[in-house]
């Protein structure tokens, strides 16, 4: 892709977070099911945890919730869903539980220190353009596992729902073409309105991932795949999870 094509989706994206974020906040209150599944089949009670493009803290209440023990950190590039987050979580973290958040673009410098026994990254990787892009963040995330490790990971199948469907938007609404962008690449509007205000659109990029170009980058970025599911929304398909184990 190219570097300018790259740098206007991943502002688009950064512009709709910041302005976006207390509104969007109020739309995930809670963890969806495929994240609670991945949570207790894969994450054990104890452990130092990632959690990339962590949002407004549903998860890390959750993590507060269940009696986890270690580190959980949530990294996130919107100012604004940081601060939501903690909020949220203010002073819930039980006894043996450091509960952090810090600011970090997954597409610049995010990576922390040290090692972790899992990353997390739910519905964050399909906002990063090009493939590229996408293979160098894999590799980071490796590099912050040992061996066996877990990369647990979910992206949006909106094509399996009708309403989401009808707010894909030509590119050529932001200047682009469809020649400037990847097979997958998808530009969804998102609208919201206060009571007695008029209803405001932002938009957001979207990469569709199919299962054979996840396992690809998988196996170019250090990874074996170890399970995949479907699962949220109406019929269960909205959201594709993929566990990774660091070869």
């Amino acid at each position: 892709m190219n570097p300018t094509t790259t740098a206007l989706l991943l502002a688009l994206n950064l512009t709709f977070y910041q302005r976006f974020g207390p509104a969007f906040a109020k739309t995930r209150l809670r963890i969806q099911p495929g994240v609670r599944r991945a949570l207790d089949a894969w994450v054990p009670p104890a452990g130092r945890w990632l959690d990339l493009g962590c949002g407004s803290g549903a998860l890390g209440v959750e993590w507060a919730k269940s009696g986890r023990q270690g580190l959980y950190l949530g990294i996130d590039s919107s100012e604004a869903l940081l601060a939501e987050a903690r909020r949220e979580t203010l002073g819930i973290a039980p006894p043996g539980l450091e509960l952090r958040y810090q600011a970090g673009d997954l597409a610049g410098e995010w990576a922390p220190d040290g090692l972790f026994d899992g990353v997390l990254c739910f519905a964050a990787l399909h906002h990063l353009p090009g493939e590229e892009l996408r293979a160098r963040v894999a590799r980071q995330v490796r590099a912050l596992l040992p061996a066996g490790g877990l990369f647990i990971h979910s992206n949006w199948q909106f094509q399996h729902s009708p309403k989401l469907m009808a707010r894909v938007q030509p590119w050529e609404t932001v200047g682009l073409t469809d020649a400037e962008v990847q097979p997958g690449d998808t530009l969804l509007d998102w609208r919201y309105a206060l009571p007695g205000q008029p209803e405001q659109t932002g938009l957001r990029y979207v990469h569709r991932f199919t299962p054979a170009e996840l396992a690809h980058l998988a196996a170019l970025t250090g990874f074996e795949v170890v399970e995949t599911y479907d699962s949220d929304g109406h019929g269960g398909r909205l959201g594709h999870y993929e566990v990774w184990r660091a070869a």
